[in-house]
């Protein structure tokens, strides 16, 4: 699909909502290109995924409503609310900071308050895009069946499950009650279990430490483990439609980006030059005669874990987004709209 086939869709009475809808209309500020056709990785099956945002209305603002999104699911189109987007944006949320690096030609509409959010990208830059996208790749691995999962072997199995449980708890500090860098240590070691090579062990020295945040913080660790462990519908979906490879590629795509911004502070959405390995992957290149990934993904998988461990000890950004600069530039948005200027 070319990209003015896709400006002639936008443009039909499909996508009416945009236009006629009261969250939207003359309130968008940013449409563009999600998914696949986004990345450089669409084929001719892709379906198309628009995204973008709106501006919250003076009444929203002055009344502080609560309005997040519009959501169009017969056209796969996803419009946030500014004030949401910003706070997505700070978490540096993959969803939505990739809206942040399209191509210049995937930007369908962009007004002058959305010319100056993609000017400001930077101020959302932080450590915690490792975080972020490391967890959204612990999903995309997640997806993949326990059973090919088993092919690289289960010492290799159980550290994928240890770097998941780390890329959740990366934040348990900042939600939880703080506790010592050392009153919790999770670990790899020989296993006393017959069916185990090797397993991940704990040790946790916590002292008058709330019951209830332990409690969250044990099932988020918990719900890791679980879903490694059972092979979901999803997963059997995926490999009965051929969508496994598409869930291996959007995994090693996630890497790709969070590199970026860590080593080079950019956001990269359409994927030039890794084109052909992305589409390869795709394709089922790393899938063996059972339509099971073979070992030297997980080995590619490992290669780019290892790249992010050391991006995010070694990189300049700082730890948070520039809190600060990101709240004034949303005042001032904010404030034209009370006043009727944008």
């Amino acid at each position: 699909m070319d990209l003015q086939t896709i400006k002639n869709m936008v443009s039909s009475e499909e996508y009416n909502f945009l236009r006629n809808n009261d969250h939207l209309g003359d309130r968008i500020i940013l449409i563009g290109l999600g998914g696949s056709h986004a990345y450089g990785t669409n084929n001719e099956t892709s379906d198309l995924d628009v995204r973008g945002c709106a501006l919250n209305s003076k009444e929203e603002i002055l009344t502080n409503q609560h309005y997040e999104q519009f959501v169009d699911e017969k056209t796969d189109t996803t419009v946030y609310a500014f004030n949401k987007l910003i706070s997505l944006l700070c978490n540096c949320n993959p969803n939505t900071i990739e809206m942040l690096g399209l191509k210049p030609e995937h930007y369908l509409f962009l007004s002058p308050v959305g010319q100056e959010l993609l000017h400001n990208k930077d101020l959302f830059l932080s450590k915690k895009a490792a975080q972020a996208f490391g967890g959204y790749a612990t999903a995309q691995l997640r997806r993949l069946d326990n059973k090919a999962a088993r092919l690289v072997g289960q010492s290799q199995q159980e550290q994928h499950i240890l770097n998941s449980i780390r890329n959740v708890g990366a934040d348990f500090k900042e939600r939880y009650f703080e506790y010592p860098d050392d009153a919790i240590k999770l670990y790899i070691d020989k296993s006393d279990r017959e069916d185990m090579d090797s397993e991940i062990y704990m040790d946790v020295h916590l002292t008058r430490y709330p019951l209830r945040d332990y409690k969250s913080m044990w099932s988020e660790m918990h719900n890791v483990v679980k879903d490694y462990a059972k092979v979901g519908k999803r997963n059997k979906n995926a490999i009965e439609h051929n969508k496994l490879g598409k869930h291996m590629m959007h995994l090693i795509r996630l890497y790709m980006m969070c590199l970026d911004i860590l080593e080079r502070k950019e956001i990269v959405t359409f994927r030039e030059k890794e084109h052909e390995l992305l589409m390869s992957i795709r394709n089922g290149e790393y899938l063996d005669g059972n339509r099971q990934p073979i070992p030297e993904f997980f080995e590619m998988v490992d290669d780019y874990e290892k790249k992010m461990k050391y991006a995010k000890e070694n990189t300049d950004l700082p730890e948070k987004p520039d809190y600060k600069t990101i709240q004034e530039f949303v005042m001032d948005v904010n404030e034209r709209v009370v006043r009727g200027l944008i």
